[in-house]
């Protein structure tokens, strides 16, 4: 049988909101001040941060792509990439079949840096999941993809009252 939560599913995802919430300010702080390290807005730093995790993943970004991860307009998302592209952070380039897919790549030195920049705190998340079994993570993983879904289906849909 199972351990009933204290206060419920409600409270429960309270408490898990709360987490998540001090969690995400933490990471936005942290982009903020790999910002001020590059001498770049912070959101043109989440934007190269978007860029190279997804060309490690093997799955590099076009600018559309971007756009809706980060939800900036189209007029907002070339000026940023202009920026970027003048400070030698990203190119551009054209490696698709359709010569019209833009790819983003971010350059050597940018990962450099936030490799450099980010490698401690990594380190110290590593020690802190290694000390859970793998099929916890994963659990925890599905559980922040399930409610990752939730929420963007929730903005997909007009908001209420309007």
């Amino acid at each position: 049988m199972e351990k009933p939560m204290a206060g419920g599913v409600a409270a429960q995802r309270e408490r898990l909101a709360k987490g998540l919430r001090a969690y995400g300010a933490s990471f936005t702080e942290l982009g903020r001040r790999f910002a001020a390290l590059l001498g770049v807005h912070s959101t043109d730093a989440f934007a190269l941060l978007e860029i190279a995790s997804s060309e490690a993943r093997g799955a590099p970004l076009s600018p559309a792509l971007l756009s809706r991860r980060i939800s900036l307009s189209s007029g907002a998302m070339t000026a940023l990439l202009n920026r970027l592209e003048q400070a030698g952070y990203i190119t551009r380039s054209r490696e698709h079949t359709d010569r019209r897919i833009v790819t983003l790549r971010s350059s050597a030195r940018v990962r450099e840096l936030a490799d450099d920049f980010f490698r401690p705190v990594n380190e110290r998340q590593d020690a802190i999941l290694s000390q859970y079994p793998p099929e916890l993570l994963e659990q925890f993983e599905a559980v922040l993809d399930q409610l990752s879904t939730t929420m963007d289906d929730a903005l997909a849909e007009p908001p209420p009252g309007s």
